[in-house]
Formats: structure tokens, C-alpha cells, sequence
């Protein structure tokens, strides 16, 4: 039998969560404020967040097959809070990049965005991100309405693929933790298409799967 937590214990873990997404943001404040970011203290901002941001959508990811395999349906209550942290670390990976690059030049940001596609794919994916935060909450379910609310969040799935090849186009030589992110991520959608495919069988239900 699946451990099932109580409402105060399920506060606490997400609490715990909450905590440990937080923590990389916090260390790198700390380094920027101490200057603790190494000799490319820009470089180090860039790869970090972008790294977290893609750690976050793979753990959002990875709920619905914990909930399925372990039987942990608990685990759903965590997937809004990583998957704004996923939005929260892109959205600072996008600052260090039209910040520090560009100095908030619009156009030569799209410039940028246009000549190089490993920013193309990467500026795609935060754009994306985007309604899927904004359309996070209850209220926006409801005014959606919960298929079109579907609809849209299934562009989820998107997302991190744009960020695996992003970061594969970007490192260029060394492709090793890409190559760990993209067997994850095609491990996470992989497990949904099969579940997606079994349910469509003749004579079984068609749970949905996200």
C-alpha cells in the first residue's frame, strides 16, 4: 500500500520542497553579492539558472509517473510549485540574457534571437513558458474552462524539449549532461505515450495522463 500523508505532513514536505527550489536561487545571490560567481560571475549566472530551469520542468514532469508507478497520487499537489519555479529560474536565465548581453536592447536582442538558433530555440521555449504561468492559478482555470485550460498546458511537454536542445546546440563540445537530460526527458514522455497508447485499447479507460 501507497504511504498516504496528512494534510500537516504533506504541508511539510511541500515546505521542504519550496525550500530546496529555492536554494540555488539563494546561493547564487549570495555569490553574486560576495562575489563568490567565479572569474565569468555572467556565465556562471546564465548556465546556472538555465541548468535549474531544466531540472524543475523534468521534476514536473516526473510527478505523473511517480503518482502512477509508486501509487504517490500526494505527489500532484507539488507539480503547480515546480512548474512556476521551472518559469521563475527561465525568467532569470532570460534576464542574464537581455541584461547582460544586450543591455536591454531590443533589437539587437532579436537580432540575436534571429542569427543564432541555439537562442532561437531557447527564446521559443521561454515564450511558451509564459501563458503556462500566467494561466497557472484556479481563477484562470476556471475562466479558461478545464479543457481549454488542458488544451493549452499540454504545450508543457514542449518546453523542455526546446531547453534540452538549447543546451545542446550551447555546449557544443562537452554534451554529457544534455545527453543526461534529453535520456530523462524521453524516458518522462515516453512512459505518458505508452500509458496513452495501453489506455486506447479496445475495452479500457482512457485516464488522462499529464
Amino acid at each position: 500500500m501507497a504511504w498516504l500523508p496528512g494534510s500537516r505532513q504533506i504541508s511539510a514536505i511541500k515546505a521542504a520542497v519550496f525550500a530546496f527550489a529555492l536554494l540555488p536561487f539563494l546561493r547564487l545571490a549570495w555569490g553574486a553579492f560576495s562575489g563568490g560567481l567565479g572569474t565569468n560571475p555572467i556565465e556562471t549566472l546564465t548556465r546556472d539558472t538555465g541548468w535549474w530551469c531544466l531540472f524543475m520542468l523534468l521534476a514536473t514532469l516526473a510527478l505523473t509517473p511517480l503518482r502512477k508507478l509508486a501509487g504517490l497520487h500526494w505527489v500532484l499537489r507539488m507539480r503547480r510549485m515546480l512548474g512556476l519555479y521551472a518559469f521563475f529560474y527561465g525568467a532569470l536565465h532570460f534576464t542574464t540574457f537581455i541584461w547582460f548581453d544586450h543591455w536591454f536592447d531590443l533589437m539587437e536582442m532579436f537580432k540575436d534571437v534571429i542569427k543564432r538558433p541555439f537562442i532561437t530555440v531557447g527564446f521559443i521555449a521561454f515564450i511558451i513558458m509564459l501563458p503556462l504561468a500566467l494561466t497557472s492559478t484556479n481563477a484562470m482555470v476556471r475562466r479558461l474552462g478545464g479543457r481549454n485550460w488542458q488544451r493549452l498546458h499540454r504545450l508543457v511537454y514542449l518546453v523542455p524539449v526546446l531547453g534540452v536542445l538549447h543546451y545542446w546546440w550551447l555546449v557544443k563540445a562537452d554534451v554529457r549532461e544534455p545527453l543526461i537530460f534529453g535520456a530523462l526527458l524521453a524516458l518522462l514522455l515516453g512512459l505518458r505515450l505508452w500509458w496513452r497508447l495501453r489506455d486506447r485499447r479496445p475495452g479500457l479507460a482512457q485516464p488522462s495522463v499529464r
